[in-house]
């Protein structure tokens, strides 16, 4: 199986995508910077995997379905990687942004974990689950469909809670997805500035290349 002929590579802040060459990414993936697909890794249609200005680290044996994001940032100050052990299952349209997750835990379809969180091993995001940031979920434990997790230790709320609003502002999202301090009911000033970081992170791929893999190496090191 040759890894390197499947999926777009792109050279992002002077750093290349590697992928193991038992690892297999689909023609419509894209892989953007720092990223490192380990052995017998499946990256499917349509998922994108963009390091930014930190890395993502995909393990052994771990499935990124179709359309699956994962973004690793640094606009805090605070590096926030996106790593995946061995054995981890991403479904389909999942969102993963600068979270751990340990081995053999699985994410259903639509599942969300947001920045520094940390699943542990075997855990259970089931479908349309909601990870928040700074949220710690320990070994194996199970998420149920379309519920929210947030804080450490962990609670798990339901659509319409009248505590999700309350628990949603003690993570201080602002402030750990972005670096933005701003009170929580001024929504627009909040806004305008998360937007101001993202249009600067962004701004970095203005100079993007585009690799091109037919004279890549298939015994070079990861």
């Amino acid at each position: 199986m040759n890894a390197r002929l499947g999926g777009l590579r792109i050279r992002h802040r002077g750093h290349e995508p590697r992928v193991h060459p038992t690892a297999y990414i689909a023609p419509t993936a894209t892989l953007i910077g720092d990223v490192v697909v380990g052995p017998r890794a499946r990256v499917m249609y349509g998922a994108v995997l963009d390091a930014e200005a930190s890395r993502i680290e995909i393990g052994e044996a771990t499935v990124i379905c179709e359309n699956a994001v994962l973004r690793a940032s640094a606009v805090t100050g605070t590096d926030q990687p996106v790593v995946l052990d061995d054995h981890v299952f991403v479904g389909p349209h999942a969102t993963l942004l600068g979270c751990e997750v340990g081995r053999c835990a699985y994410l259903a379809t639509a599942a969300t974990v947001l920045q520094t969180a940390r699943l542990g091993a075997g855990a259970v995001v089931a479908v349309g689950g909601f990870v928040h940031a700074r949220t710690v979920i320990s070994d194996e434990f199970f998420v149920p469909p379309h519920t929210l997790a947030v804080g450490d230790p962990v609670r798990i709320l339901a659509p319409g809670s009248a505590e999700v609003p309350a628990a949603i502002r003690d993570v201080g999202f602002a402030g750990v997805a972005f670096g933005v301090d701003a009170e929580w009911t001024d929504r627009v000033k909040r806004y305008e500035r998360t937007t101001e970081v993202r249009v600067a992170e962004f701004g970095a791929h203005a100079d993007d290349d585009v690799l091109d893999d037919a004279g890549a190496d298939p015994d070079a090191p990861l």
